[in-house]
């Protein structure tokens, strides 16, 4: 089928699909400067770990504002988005209800190499994913860091960036709404790259004040489950080792206009990994990103290493020019260690096409994946740069 000019990545990357387009340069203000610091960086860490020095120690301070602000509120489900031509509206203001206590507790230490929990309930959607209903929220206004190891936070509506610095942090039951001017830096609602082994769960991703530089959430070496995330421009940016699961991504917020995207439209993915990333765990989740988006899930290679163990299994995917779209674009080739299966496809992808892969990509493994309305084994991937 010919290509569309007017879809995002024309049916698989464009010529000028690079990192700028990824919205890779939304490290520049965040994530890049703490990854990528630099030869004299890593000899600093390397003698240190010679010389048996503690990089990882107790945490830090009790992150500012975790007692909360005045008032509290009751959670239930605020349900979907709706986006618009140039703009993503949030919904769902809780009710004022009861004061909840979103003090955080010790509890064991977790490490990312155990296997992840069992999926749990029927196919995700507003049902069971996000807070559950009747919970009591205490209101934390502005941005907030959590960096004590091993932390426990419950029963948190957050109108400010989340970032998680610590190791082992749990935050349940709670809402994501972010903070900031449009566009004042790149960001992500809830941002766990600079911890280590975060589990996020029973929670939901509703920015208050969506905009073209807003993702859901940076993750790595974090676990996602039973989250309900909308009206970002992606809904995970996922690096190393992270587990999504049971988690329902919809109604992503579209914009017309995107600085990272040289002013055109955004380019909008339930999920993207565009590092080069490795050990991802896509399981049992219900992602759709809507006629204007580019993928449920887009994986590309652009920071030269290889992605690989990318395991997408038993989910309910649609939308986008194709479904998953894997482009071994700036990395080793062939690129190779995905695992697509049991997944059942919707035909609402613009180029009712499921999986499209770039001819350096080999799938390990393509099996027991069908429509979903029908049952019946889907195509085979579509295969082009």
């Amino acid at each position: 089928m010919a290509a569309d000019p007017s879809r995002p990545d024309h049916y698989g990357p464009p010529p000028d699909y690079d990192t700028t387009l990824l919205n890779g340069h939304v490290r520049t203000a965040g994530r890049w400067p703490l990854r990528y610091v630099g030869v004299a960086a890593v000899g600093v860490v390397l003698l240190a770990v010679a010389l048996g020095i503690g990089l990882f120690g107790g945490g830090g301070a009790r992150p500012a504002g975790l007692g909360g602000s005045a008032g509290t509120t009751s959670a239930g489900s605020s349900g979907p988005g709706t986006p618009g031509a140039t703009s993503a509206a949030a919904t769902g203001t809780p009710t004022a209800g009861a004061q909840a206590s979103a003090t955080p507790s010790p509890t064991k230490a977790k490490t990312t190499t155990k296997p992840p929990p069992p999926s749990s309930g029927g196919r995700p959607g507003p049902g069971n994913t996000g807070v559950p209903a009747g919970t009591r929220l205490r209101v934390l206004q502005g941005d907030q860091e959590f960096s004590v190891d091993n932390q426990v936070i419950s029963g948190i509506d957050a109108h400010g960036i989340v970032r998680i610095t610590g190791r082992n942090i749990t935050i349940k039951n709670s809402i994501f709404r972010g903070g900031g001017p449009p566009c004042s830096r790149n960001a992500a609602v809830l941002e766990t790259e600079d911890g280590f082994g975060a589990t996020i769960m029973d929670s939901e991703i509703n920015p208050t004040n969506p905009h073209a530089c807003l993702d859901g959430i940076w993750a790595e070496n974090a676990t996602l489950l039973r989250l309900n995330i909308h009206c970002a421009v992606d809904g995970v940016k996922a690096f190393d080792n992270v587990v999504l699961q049971d988690s329902w991504i919809h109604d992503l917020g579209w914009f017309a206009s995107d600085p990272n995207q040289g002013g055109g439209p955004t380019h909008n993915d339930c999920v993207q990994t565009y590092e080069g990333s490795k050990n991802i765990l896509i399981r049992h989740n219900t992602m759709d990103a809507g006629p204007k988006g580019n993928a449920t899930y887009q994986v590309t290679q652009d920071f030269g290493k290889v992605a690989t163990n990318l395991r997408i299994e038993n989910n309910f995917l649609d939308g986008g020019a194709c479904i998953l779209n894997f482009a071994h674009k700036g990395g080793p080739t062939p690129m190779t260690g995905i695992y697509v299966v049991n997944n059942r496809f919707g035909r609402h992808s613009f180029y009712q096409c499921p999986i499209l892969v770039s001819t350096q990509t080999q799938l390990s493994q393509n099996s027991g994946n069908v429509w979903d309305d029908t049952g019946k084994p889907i195509p085979p991937p579509e295969r082009h740069d």
